[in-house]
């Protein structure tokens, strides 16, 4: 699955800059995550690096994108052009 952030986001700005594949940018009132990006850190870290820095946990999976590890690796290659 990917990311999302709910209308809970305060906008305080930690989460974009540690968004490895660049899936997070502000939108018209709070930051939004570009599923097509976003691959929970599979490939970069251990976890979603969006969601440990979050100060009000706002960025839960997102149930209308649903993927496997095995897909979110897939996408991390596709991004990267790095072999898993």
């Amino acid at each position: 699955m990917a990311l999302m952030i709910t209308d809970e986001c305060i906008n305080c700005d930690v989460c974009e800059p540690e968004c490895p594949n660049g899936a997070i940018s502000q939108g018209d009132e709070i930051y939004q995550i570009d599923p097509n990006k976003c691959t929970e850190c599979v490939g970069h870290f251990d976890e979603p690096q969006c969601q440990q820095v979050c100060p009000v946990d706002c960025i839960p999976l997102n149930p209308d994108v649903v993927e496997t590890k095995e897909q979110l690796m897939e996408k991390f290659v596709r991004l990267t052009g790095k072999t898993a």
